[in-house]
């Protein structure tokens, strides 16, 4: 990677596309770190892999058929049809990972076929896998700001049962909780996620988005409201500096977003190893019984 011109990254950011693209990127970020915790906690890794697969072979299809302009209705239309699918069909863990296997395989497959097919520009073949997010216009911020508010407020008014279900499914089950119904609703938030990072971002790293900040917030607390937290600002961080930074270069973002979230994963991996062997050590010197006295 070229050197990181510190004038010309200041020049840059003064233009409106990349204050645009900032902005794009703020709220996709604040989505993914929303979700990511659940997402993680619900075991979904694979899962949002394959969802990524099929919005991607979605926008592929649109692009291939209708054009640019479509590219966000067929990757919504993929990401969120196969996130139900995921919900409904899968109810336990190794028929679930067999789910995912077969559809993420078929949507990859038919991404590459329609990619293949397109005759178009190959920039907007290769923004699908890694995205083209200094391309967004002020309208897809709109958007994507009204679908995020939408997606916010219905995963705050179901944030404590989808919690419990992600947690315990087998007691929340037993316990009334309309597991089923918060699987497909959840779905429709992680398929929406997706599908808006899709466009942005590309497929290759909405994975990284949604799993990489909150994988690295859980491995430094078990708390699920500070890991939240934790998982936005990283996730924050992580697009944020990866835009700042690809800009002088003129690179993708990919490589320095997926670099940065690599980054803060291993140390907040380190920090969770060191305080568990320091909970350990206190564990073990507060049960070892003490001397008796000597008379």
């Amino acid at each position: 990677m070229d050197l990181i011109d510190l004038s010309q990254t200041a020049e840059l950011l003064a233009l409106p596309f990349v204050q645009t693209a900032l902005a794009a990127g703020a709220v996709l970020a604040l989505l993914a770190g929303l979700l990511g915790p659940l997402v993680v906690g619900r075991g979904m890794a694979f899962a949002t892999h394959g969802i990524s697969e099929l919005s991607f072979a979605g926008a592929a299809g649109a692009l291939l058929i209708a054009g640019t302009a479509f590219v966000g209705v067929g990757a919504l239309v993929g990401g969120i049809l196969v996130a139900v699918i995921f919900a409904v069909l899968s109810t336990r863990a190794r028929a679930n990972d067999t789910v995912i296997g077969v559809v993420l395989a078929f949507g990859l497959g038919m991404g590459v076929l329609f990619q293949s097919l397109y005759q178009g520009r190959t920039a907007n073949k290769f923004s699908l896998l890694v995205g083209q997010i200094v391309g967004v216009d002020s309208g897809q911020v709109i958007a994507l700001a009204i679908v995020g508010a939408v997606v916010a407020v219905a995963l705050v008014a179901l944030y404590r049962p989808l919690l419990f279900a992600s947690l315990d499914p087998d007691m929340a089950l037993a316990r009334g909780v309309p597991t089923r119904a918060l699987g497909i609703a959840f779905a429709l938030m992680l398929g929406t996620t997706t599908a808006l990072g899709i466009q942005i971002v590309g497929a290759l790293l909405v994975l990284a988005l949604l799993v990489t900040p909150a994988a690295a917030a859980t491995a430094v607390t078990a708390n699920p409201v500070v890991a939240t937290v934790l998982s936005v600002v990283i996730a924050e961080v992580a697009v944020l500096g990866g835009i700042i930074l690809s800009l002088s270069p003129g690179l993708p973002i990919s490589p320095y977003v997926t670099t940065i979230g690599f980054v803060v994963y291993l140390v907040c991996r380190a920090i969770g190893a060191v305080r568990l062997r320091r909970s350990g050590r206190r564990e073990t010197q507060g049960g070892t019984p003490r001397p008796e006295p000597v008379a």
